[in-house]
């Protein structure tokens, strides 16, 4: 296990002792459980999944036994590789626990080094991103929000998309059957993605493969497997320099 993994596990820990109802002896026991159902991760050897063509491995990692951070982390991770020297965006704090690496961060919420307390719909950079990445984020926003602004998802995605430059490349991911609003505007195609895709989960063991509207319409999130069972990864290209839309 990596230094920084550790270090998440224990603050993954720490704040998960300060919830009421949880003690020690409880967290020994949950230690345990997770221990034991890594390693069996581990021997049986990461599994592939495909995603428009392209092979990924499912991630084994101790805080991702049971979530959809086990596909999502490679989508990203794939791109990240791919623009060396980039300049990248995250919203929403969530590589840092999985790879470092040079990029900017913005969270609304999450107190951390180096991390931005922005909503991303007011955040304005200095330069625009050659890659923008956002895991599992969106459909908290307008959503969790007290008032609801069932609009805002809309708004925040317009606004990550106007901070790419020419060739740039915004990749988001969204679990089904949280956000109701989400799941309205999926059914209309009424996102301004440039392509989507979906993924859904599989077996208790966390499997995830790919899947068309069809087959992931009406999924419930936490049901039958905790977290999400459905997600839909959506990208938007900016154009090249000089080249419009359609060109």
């Amino acid at each position: 296990m990596s230094q920084s993994t550790l270090s998440g596990s224990i603050e993954q820990m720490r704040r998960w002792l300060a919830e009421p109802g949880n003690n020690p002896l409880r967290a020994a026991g949950v230690v345990i459980d997770r221990g034991l159902k890594y390693a069996g991760r581990k021997l049986g050897g990461a599994r592939p999944f495909d995603l428009g063509g392209e092979r990924f491995t499912h991630l084994i990692h101790p805080f991702i036994l049971d979530n959809e951070r086990t596909v999502e982390i490679p989508l990203a991770l794939r791109l990240v590789e791919r623009r060396p020297g980039a300049r990248i965006l995250e919203v929403g704090n969530v590589l840092a626990a999985y790879r470092r690496f040079e990029h900017t961060v913005v969270d609304k919420y999450e107190k951390a080094t180096g991390v931005i307390n922005a909503d991303i719909v007011d955040y304005r950079p200095e330069r625009p991103f050659d890659l923008i990445l956002c895991l599992s984020t969106l459909e908290h926003v307008g959503w969790d929000e007290t008032p609801r602004d069932d609009a805002k998802l809309g708004v925040a995605l317009g606004a990550m998309s106007r901070m790419l430059a020419p060739g740039g490349e915004l990749l988001v991911t969204m679990p089904l059957g949280y956000n109701g609003n989400l799941d309205r505007l999926l059914e209309a195609d009424a996102l301004p993605f440039t392509e989507r895709r979906f993924l859904r989960r599989i077996s208790t063991d966390n499997r995830w493969v790919e899947a068309t509207w069809p087959e992931v319409r009406g999924a419930k999130f936490g049901t039958p497997y905790g977290c999400a069972n459905a997600l839909v990864v959506g990208r938007v290209r900016a154009p090249e320099a000089g080249r419009g839309v359609g060109a």
